[in-house]
């Protein structure tokens, strides 16, 4: 198992990409919880990245609402539903932790859908800044509620703070 990874600046931060085998499996901002140490993130290499940062150029410059990248997405057969279930919300829309929990059959499970999407290894990508709480309120990011709040403003073509050129 080779894992490489490569930085990227972003209009939220610098962007840590780790590959695994050539194949895109994790995205971390700065300060990220469940940030994995940078001794498992391998040597720096950007070949295998250079669609990975094609997809989020475009992204940020509103050129581009839904990502095609193979993912390695690692964790418990539980969380990959989850992560899976997060990339079926269409940009610019929320789900709520328990509308998510409901749609994988488990309308109880909010609050494990809420830890396996804090554990989400691939942010902005696998969207999981597009979970709010029952309420409609900001409730926990890995990356941070204010950039969660951006990057929610920036989808919904907010105007004002909500521009990534704007945020930093």
């Amino acid at each position: 198992m080779e894992r490489v990874h490569t930085v990227l600046d972003s209009p939220y931060g610098e962007l840590t990409l780790v590959a695994t085998d050539g194949v895109l499996s994790g995205l971390y901002m700065t300060d990220q919880r469940h940030r994995p140490g940078q001794e498992t993130f391998g040597a720096r290499d950007e070949r295998p990245f250079g669609e990975a940062i094609s997809q989020l150029e475009a992204y940020f410059a509103e050129e581009l609402t839904e990502f095609d990248l193979e993912l390695r997405l690692d964790g418990t057969p539980f969380q990959r539903t989850v992560w899976d279930e997060l990339l079926r919300i269409p940009y610019g829309e929320t789900r709520t932790y328990g509308e998510l929990a409901g749609l994988l059959g488990r309308p109880s499970a909010s609050r494990a859908v809420g830890l396996a999407n804090g554990k989400n290894p691939i942010s902005v990508i696998v969207p999981c800044h597009r979970v709010v709480g029952a309420n409609g309120s900001l409730t926990g990011y890995g990356g941070g509620l204010d950039r969660k709040q951006r990057l929610l403003a920036f989808e919904s073509g907010s105007p004002g703070g909500g521009r990534p050129d704007a945020l930093f």
